[in-house]
């Protein structure tokens, strides 16, 4: 049976392939791991590691052993984890971002609940733009975050849908679709769409800003908008449309912007987004807090 150490040196070995920093993560020397590595090799019977003054990479064997441990592992420490948890009680903090006003009200709503529940753990509220949310929850800058579905975005998990909401399109109060009662998707091939940055994950943008109506005809990609105020001033100055959710109707009234419904458009999707491998304790707590806040108001 392999040791718990053993374990944590070659999976970040795995990881790092570099023995001086795999010792940093680890807080321990670098003949520490050389030394451990070594001994996991004579008990397997086969190199996992090949060196040279240069590199270090897996062997064929060594990628083996971390595909097959690497998630087994994982889960383990995270079902400890969150036993741990459990017995001593939330504390802390959670820190969740929004973008744009009907988001924050939405996540202010789940915070004061989820305090009610967990009166010792703190959860921070920060304000974040389109181009931010994929770092901040890649980097652990933030635990949660909210946007629409599909995401698609590499080490991030989807909860299920929060709420959904009709789509608009936005456009100039001068545009030829403003007197319309409605809109249909296939009347997107008329007009510039407005588009998201290309930072953001493609599956975003192709679900947001798509380049096609669903028949194939294309669509006409307009200037680039890096915020959402950005983008509703573009709308404005009738620069290309864009769809919206209907939340912005009441959370963003402009003079220059007139928001038409879709006749055929599904619904937008809002869910919690968080890091697969940062799936704690807390970050279920405040996701079930959300959606009982959500199911409470219908």
């Amino acid at each position: 049976m392999l040791e718990r150490h053993e374990i944590e040196a070659f999976l970040t070995l795995a990881e790092e392939l570099h023995f001086g920093r795999t010792a940093e993560r680890l807080h321990v020397s670098t003949a520490r791991v050389s030394q451990t590595i070594a001994k996991l090799e004579r008990r397997v019977g086969v190199a996992l590691f090949q060196r040279t003054s240069r590199r270090v990479e897996l062997t064929l064997v060594g990628r083996q052993l971390r595909d097959e441990m690497g998630p087994a592992w994982a889960q383990l420490t995270g079902a400890v984890e969150r036993a741990l948890e459990a017995g001593r009680g939330l504390t802390g903090s959670i820190t969740v971002a929004f973008v744009a006003a009907a988001g924050g009200q939405l996540l202010a709503g789940a915070a004061e609940e989820f305090r009610k529940r967990y009166p010792e753990c703190e959860v921070v509220l920060r304000e974040s733009q389109w181009t931010e949310i994929v770092d901040w929850l890649q980097d652990g800058t933030v635990d949660i975050g909210l946007a629409t579905r599909p995401f698609g975005a590499e080490g991030i998990t989807e909860g299920e849908v929060l709420v959904s909401e009709a789509r608009l399109l936005a456009v100039s109060v001068d545009h030829p679709f403003a007197r319309r009662n409605s809109v249909g998707l296939e009347d997107l091939a008329r007009t510039p769409m407005i588009q998201l940055p290309e930072t953001l994950p493609p599956a975003v943008r192709a679900h947001r800003t798509p380049a096609t109506t669903p028949s194939g005809r294309p669509i006409e990609p307009g200037p680039t908008a890096a915020t959402f105020n950005e983008l509703i001033t573009l709308v404005g100055a009738g620069r290309g449309v864009f769809p919206v959710g209907a939340q912005v109707r009441r959370y963003y009234p402009r003079p220059d912007v007139v928001y038409v419904p879709f006749s055929d458009a599904p619904p937008l999707e809002w869910v919690l987004l968080w890091r697969t491998k940062g799936d704690g304790e807390r970050v279920r707590a405040f996701v079930r807090a959300a959606h009982d806040l959500v199911e409470a108001a219908r």
